[in-house]
């Protein structure tokens, strides 16, 4: 009895991380929008493995992403204008549901964290605007 215990704990320990880990790395590519949980700040984004092209109030900004594992992200603006604009971003997927997660991020060097949840609308990841 123990020993059947044992192997139906490991297929579902088993099964519940294939299943995340493959929500997750849909996550690198294809169109998102993002919601800022403090101040209800809408963006929208379309992402490949490298790059990410935001839209917020009508400007469009293109990132450098640098992924550090399945979780976790640094995005760098491509043409900072100012130094808060080439400071690298770090994001961090705290929770995933479905086609969204929850993440936090901060920029670098800094204590002042952002939280938010970002849902993929597609997996559409052609980058031309």
């Amino acid at each position: 009895m123990k020993y059947v215990t044992l192997i139906i704990l490991f297929i579902i320990i088993t099964s519940c991380q294939q299943k995340s880990q493959t929500n997750v790395n849909s996550f690198k590519k294809g169109k998102f929008k993002t919601i800022l949980e403090d101040s209800k700040t809408v963006s929208f984004a379309i992402r490949n493995d490298s790059l990410q092209f935001e839209t917020f109030n009508n400007n469009v900004d293109t990132f450098n992403i640098k992924w550090i594992n399945s979780f976790e992200y640094i995005l760098v603006k491509k043409n900072p204008k100012t130094l808060l604009d080439s400071t690298p971003f770090h994001v961090k997927i705290t929770a995933i549901k479905g086609n969204s997660f929850n993440f936090t991020a901060y920029y670098k060097g800094s204590n002042f964290k952002q939280k938010g949840k970002a849902t993929k609308l597609s997996n559409q990841e052609n980058l031309t605007k």
